[in-house]
């Protein structure tokens, strides 16, 4: 059932391919834990250093944490495999019901970013400010502007 007989607008288009490189990047990520699960630690020293050589200090707080998340995900790396493949899926479906102007994409979308500004507005408050959480904060604040101005134009709210 879509929200309109007409198609979903530019930036509702843009919310939808930032869906798309999302669900990407955590289908890459789960490609990677697959291959490299059992000698990860060799491979994620590798890739730091690599990323060191090529941008040195830049976003390293990000990929620390994320080489410490990954470490943690290859003890158990088949349940994760399973969540990145989900969270990726979920991605995909709510670009896929974006793009084609769906109800229930715009709420879905709405509530699933919304509902967690209040969580990153309490670790940018708690911990060190940080460029990168920055700039996430404000993209999620964006999309959910962006996705509430058209469901208000479309009547739904």
């Amino acid at each position: 059932m879509s929200a309109s007989p007409h198609s979903a607008s530019g930036s509702i288009k843009t919310v939808a391919i930032y869906e798309v490189v999302k669900g990407i990047g955590a289908l890459l990520a789960a490609i990677a834990l697959w291959l490299w699960h059992s000698d990860l630690k060799t491979w994620l020293h590798s890739a730091v250093q690599l990323w060191q050589h090529y941008f040195d200090r830049f976003l390293i707080v990000q990929v620390d944490n994320m080489v410490e998340v990954a470490l943690k995900a290859s003890e158990h790396w088949h349940i994760f495999l399973g969540l990145v493949i989900g969270y990726a899926s979920l991605r995909f479906i709510e670009a896929y019901g974006l793009w084609t102007d769906k109800t229930w994409a715009y709420w879905f979308s709405v509530l699933g970013y919304g509902i967690f500004i209040p969580v990153e507005l309490y670790y940018l408050i708690v911990r060190p400010l940080d460029g990168f959480k920055i700039a996430i904060f404000l993209l999620n604040v964006v999309i959910v502007i962006v996705v509430y101005r058209n469901m208000k134009r479309k009547g739904l709210i």
